[in-house]
Parts: C-alpha cells; structure tokens; sequence
C-alpha cells in the first residue's frame, strides 16, 4: 500500500528522531545504513522533506538532519501524504478512476472502512512516539 518511497520516509524519519538530541545531526551515510536503505536515495527523500519543513537539515562534515520536538509531534500520516498523496486514504481500493460514492465499485465499502482505519491509525501515531523506543529496537526499522 505504501510506495518504496514511502517506506524510506518513515523508517529514515523515525530513526532520526529517535537520534535527534539537543541539536545533534544525524549523517545521511548512519541513516541508510541503520535502515537498510540506499544512501542517495533516502538522501534525496529527506530533502524533499526538510524543504516541506518536516524536519532540519544542514551540509558539511558535521552535517545531517535533525527533528526538533515540534516536528517531532507530527503524524506518519502527514509523512506518508507528503510522499505519496491521500490516495491511500482517499482512493478506490483497486485503483478505478470511476470509483466514487455515487458509483462504487464492488469492494468500496469494505474498503472505504479499512481506509478511514488506516489513516486514524496514522495520523494518531507521532514520531515522538516512537522516540520511546530503545535504540536496539531499531533493527526492527530494517525491511524484512
């Protein structure tokens, strides 16, 4: 359901601010590689995200990226809409452009109840929530 794409956001978003203390930068080179990901490509993603104001970031040798605790109160929902739009909360289950209300297709009310879950569960779960986590718990953010 979430684009690949989406996937790296939040594992990288998660993992930096679970890492962000006091200011301290997090490197683009520990990010990928404590969540499995290629370098240049969470690296592009996490612009895209400090331009959009989700988080901080700064170049140099000592730079990286940083989540203070305002952004840290922001939802994986308002993440995974950055990345990939509402669709996941807003579309036809099976992708149907004539999918609507007026004209459902035959799984859309099924569907619709698992998509409004999906975002409460999203949009009531925080990055700052996930701070709570051990360190070791950070393996989990790896792909299986």
């Amino acid at each position: 359901m979430l684009s690949k794409t989406c996937e790296y956001a939040l594992r990288a978003m998660i993992y930096i601010a679970q890492h962000s203390k006091d200011g301290q930068m997090v490197s683009i080179r520990e990010i990928s590689e404590k969540i499995s990901s290629p370098e240049l490509f969470v690296g592009k993603i996490l612009q895209g995200l400090s331009k959009q104001g989700f988080l901080q970031s700064s170049k140099g040798r000592y730079g990286g990226f940083y989540i203070d605790e305002k952004d840290a109160k922001r939802s994986l929902a308002d993440i995974v809409i950055a990345i990939d739009g509402d669709k996941m909360f807003k579309g036809c289950g099976v992708g149907l452009d004539y999918c609507s209300e007026k004209k459902p297709c035959p799984i859309h009310a099924e569907y619709k109840q698992a998509r409004t879950a999906l975002y409460k569960i999203y949009k009531s779960a925080t990055l700052e929530q996930f701070k709570a986590l051990r360190p070791d718990d950070v393996i989990m953010l790896k792909r299986n």
